[in-house]
């Protein structure tokens, strides 16, 4: 009976140490974590609200005539985008325009008024009109008239986003580049993004602390406090299991019936507990972009580290074999067909052309669906040959492997596409209000009068 009650007691003080941190981390982080979730929560959806409000640049009405043949849309497009096209992507939906990968030519828009580039565009969107589909049977998709400049340097660690100019796929119409799109719904989104990552100190130009970034001491900041809610959700966890079996149903719904402090109480406690899962992954994988240690230390533990100065060193450098008959390339048709003996199912695919005539092509498949991975499956060909130089196949991966190539994908909730981003976005909605009925509980508390011995 003893034993019993010693052990009743021990289990009662664990949970009372549990109690007191869930308490504090909250307090200290509450307002921050606040604004990093209720960011978070709209920015779950930032993909598809961006192109709610720009609809042209990403969506077309099909044709009964079919879209015309790639290998011909690049050849016009080619006459209309003013830079080298470097990739094209083509999705799997019909419905959806075809986005093509350039780098800007900054001497070649100099001089030129808009209305030459307006009948530079008009010329292409015309050609495009009168061409027979599928009769240009243009050789090596890389190939372009644009003089060879150099890589645009890297910036914050980061490679350099191409731009993309979304094409019409029926009538090669131009629509423009995605990543130009000036609306209030970009504007709002980025400030999401801002105070979601840096607190929007990234905003101010003067250092705010003398040898800090602000940006660096902004994402300190939603670091630190997501590292705190962190600890909050485990504690919160280990708090939530009662000293009895039979006081767990009182763990799994809402005693709506009570006054406001005990439905508060239960919201809290109840909504916590079913989302606790989802709320460990967000606030895991936060502190990545934070910390330089944080994400080092997770990479050493899985086994996935590599030193950012030996990679080049370690892998071999693949190249294309230049054949002895000829040095005719692979068109985007052939190279299509290529994919789809190795990867034989319906997705978006991403081609990125070679550079010269010894690079190679590399090419990215993604799924599409309600529960399709967001990893997508990657390919290196001989662009003469169409010769398979490596595959990494997503699934083939080890588990280690797998989860740190999509940190990302577990942060923002598209692990497994819109399946994953609506429990996202219920999740964040939670973790949203947890910090008010936390704070709310703790209040009650305070105002508690002392019980009588």
């Amino acid at each position: 009976m003893k034993a019993a009650k010693n052990q009743t007691s021990n289990w009662q003080k664990i949970r009372k140490l549990f109690n007191d941190l869930h308490l504090w981390f909250g307090l200290i982080s509450g307002i921050v974590v606040f604004v990093v979730c209720i960011t978070g929560t709209i920015y779950v959806y930032n993909t598809e609200i961006r192109e709610a409000a720009a609809p042209k640049y990403y969506h077309v009405n099909s044709e009964d005539k079919g879209r015309i043949a790639p290998d011909s849309l690049l050849h016009i497009a080619q006459q209309g985008i003013q830079g080298k096209i470097v990739g094209m992507k083509i999705p799997v939906d019909q419905e959806r325009t075809v986005a093509f990968l350039y780098s800007k030519s900054k001497k070649e828009g100099e001089g030129k008024s808009d209305k030459e580039r307006a009948e530079k565009k008009e010329t292409a969107t015309a050609i495009g009109k009168k061409t027979d589909r599928g009769a240009i049977a243009v050789e090596g998709g890389n190939k372009s008239s644009e003089p060879k400049k150099e890589e645009p340097k890297k910036q914050g660690g980061r490679k350099p986003r191409a731009n993309q100019m979304m094409v019409n796929p029926y009538t090669a119409e131009i629509i423009g580049d995605a990543n130009d799109i000036k609306n209030g719904t970009n504007d709002f989104m980025q400030v999401m993004f801002g105070l979601h990552r840096w607190l929007l100190l990234n905003e101010i130009e003067e250092p705010i602390f003398e040898g800090i970034e602000n940006r660096k001491l902004g994402s300190w900041i939603t670091g630190t406090a997501t590292l705190l809610f962190l600890f909050g959700v485990i504690s919160g966890m280990i708090i939530w299991f009662p000293n009895k079996l039979r006081g767990w149903k009182n763990g799994l719904s809402v005693k709506w019936s009570g006054n406001w402090k005990r439905i508060n109480h239960d919201i809290h406690n109840t909504l916590g507990f079913y989302s606790c899962i989802i709320l460990f992954l967000m606030s895991v994988t936060g502190p990545f972009w934070s910390f330089d240690w944080y994400r080092t230390g997770w990479q050493k533990t899985w086994g996935t580290y590599e030193n950012p100065t030996s990679i080049k060193e370690e892998k071999a450098k693949l190249i294309s074999i230049y054949p002895i008959t000829g040095g005719k390339t692979m068109t985007i048709d052939e190279t299509l067909v290529a994919i789809n003996k190795v990867l034989p199912y319906d997705g978006d695919v991403t081609i990125n052309f070679p550079k010269d005539s010894s690079e190679t092509i590399s090419v990215l498949k993604n799924r599409v669906g309600f529960f399709a991975p967001s990893a997508g499956d990657k390919l290196t060909l001989d662009q003469y040959s169409g010769q398979i130089l490596e595959k990494e196949i997503f699934r083939e991966k080890t588990f280690s492997q797998r989860a740190s190539a999509s940190i990302k994908a577990l942060h923002i909730g598209d692990i497994y596409g819109p399946f994953s981003k609506l429990l996202y976005f219920i999740s964040c909605l939670i973790a949203t209000s947890l910090p008010i009925t936390g704070v709310l509980i703790w209040i009650n508390k305070m105002k508690k009068k002392p019980s009588r011995k």
